[in-house]
């Protein structure tokens, strides 16, 4: 590994050197024309193949519903120009949520999801014109060891895991697998109601260790969840086959998936078991091509643990640690992982993921990646939060502008480990500059460790 750098490349023939000094391999194309072009899933088409990312705003109302800065962010993503909206973390049971302004998918509150889905489908179609739309994905999710529904934590874990145990409040518990078993037809319950509003697809999130990416990882779990292969994908599986069941091909189903936790075997999923600084996506391309032969046309693909190691999936300049390696060698090792699983299953619709460290470049490697068979679609978190209408300036202006780009500073991140409403500090000041300065009121300044445990 290579020592950690902050951006600072003045052109694209300086990002290719570096990328070959370093020796990673990054796709790259000059050429941006295959991100305008549209993308087939099953009977629908996704206008474009750049998508934005499920980004949680943490600012819903105290009973799940989508509030002003909610309405306000998707009114921004939706007037952006990207081809797909992945909607934020929107948990199926109360006590799931992992804050007490998460949203909450149920009847009560269908009639201001539909609100917001009506806004975000009437404000793509005013911008560009009235037969485009947006593929939409709400993502369903239970937070399980991160649960904090009225803002302490209430854990509920699906294995034990050494890595993530300071995490944990004193009074976590497991759940059962009775529990697991009645949660899946909450999921249904869930995928029910987005069906009935109009959304395209659910996500079953499994991801950044969360309940469902946590019980992919139970290797040390007992009972009908916990310890094979067959086991630990049983709650995911049962969730597809009971959607299919009862809603046939009115909704896809579709999951943000963590092809590699960066945690050390038997805690982590897709690592190899002799150095988990490998990934084996053995498991996870076994598990990708059972679901699309369940019907499953669409995964998005993550790294890492926002809470441990948030470096693997998310390169950034300034956080709680120095990561140990340089950006440029993070995005390669995930822009490589959907590689192998895009080539391993070529019909799926793979959605890359670490495109914000890149800036302005991010569309080329974006394209290069397209073009070159990496995936097909590339995904964008930080980057729109700071910058949500980077597709449209990528169609009109043929670029995406340094000045609009997310600086990855991991602020939009210490916003919610403060307790607020989220967005970008940087970008979007008026908005959450006041937000981030409240609540850094009477806390250190943060600031980026020289060290890093060995674990990482």
């Amino acid at each position: 590994m290579h020592q950690h750098r902050r951006f600072n490349y003045d052109s694209l023939e300086q990002l290719k050197n570096d990328i070959q000094c370093l020796g990673v391999k990054i796709p790259l194309s000059e050429d941006i024309e295959v991100l305008k072009q549209p993308i087939k899933i099953g009977d629908k088409t996704i206008p474009n193949p750049l998508a934005i990312h499920p980004m949680e705003g943490c600012d819903g109302t105290s009973d799940g519903k989508p509030d002003e800065l909610t309405f306000r962010r998707y009114d921004r993503f939706s007037k952006g120009g990207a081809g797909l909206i992945w909607l934020e973390a929107t948990a199926v049971v109360p006590e799931g949520r992992a804050n007490p302004r998460q949203l909450y998918i149920c009847r009560e509150n269908k009639s201001d999801f539909q609100a917001l889905y009506d806004r975000i489908i009437k404000n793509a179609s005013d911008t560009y014109s009235f037969t485009y739309k947006p593929y939409t994905v709400l993502q369903l999710t239970h937070s399980g060891r991160y649960s904090k529904p009225d803002g302490k934590p209430a854990s509920m874990i699906a294995t034990q895991n050494p890595y993530l145990e300071g995490s944990l409040s004193k009074n976590y518990r497991m759940i059962t697998d009775d529990e697991l078993e009645m949660l899946e037809d909450r999921f249904v319950q869930a995928a029910v109601i987005a069906s009935e509003i109009g959304f395209d697809a659910v996500d079953i999130k499994s991801c950044h260790g969360y309940l469902n990416s946590e019980l992919l990882s139970a290797f040390t779990r007992e009972g009908r969840y916990g310890g094979s292969f067959e086991n630990r994908t049983r709650f995911l599986l049962n969730i597809v086959d009971k959607i299919k069941a009862r809603l046939g091909s009115k909704i896809d189903i579709t999951l943000r998936l963590n092809a590699y936790d960066a945690v050390p075997y038997p805690y982590g999923w897709g690592v190899s078991r002799d150095d988990f600084h490998k990934p084996d996506l053995s498991e996870p391309i076994k598990l990708v091509k059972i679901l699309y032969e369940k019907g499953v046309r669409l995964v998005n693909l993550s790294s890492g643990n926002p809470y441990y190691n948030p470096h693997v999936g998310r390169p950034y300049d300034n956080g709680l640690y120095t990561p140990p390696q340089h950006p440029l060698e993070g995005i390669a090792n995930m822009l490589g992982i959907a590689r192998q699983i895009q080539q391993a299953v070529p019909d799926m619709a793979v959605i890359a993921t670490t495109f914000s460290w890149l800036r302005e470049y991010a569309v080329n490697v974006a394209a290069g990646g397209i073009k070159e068979g990496w995936f097909k679609l590339a995904g964008f978190g930080r980057q729109a939060l700071a910058y949500p209408d980077f597709a449209k300036d990528i169609f009109e202006a043929g670029a995406m502008e340094r000045g609009k780009c997310c600086t990855v500073c991991s602020n939009c991140t210490v916003i919610m480990r403060d307790g607020g409403k989220t967005g970008c500090v940087i970008k979007d000041s008026k908005v959450y500059g006041p937000i981030y300065k409240q609540g850094r009121e009477g806390k250190p300044p943060i600031r980026m460790d020289t060290t890093v445990s060995e674990h990482l």
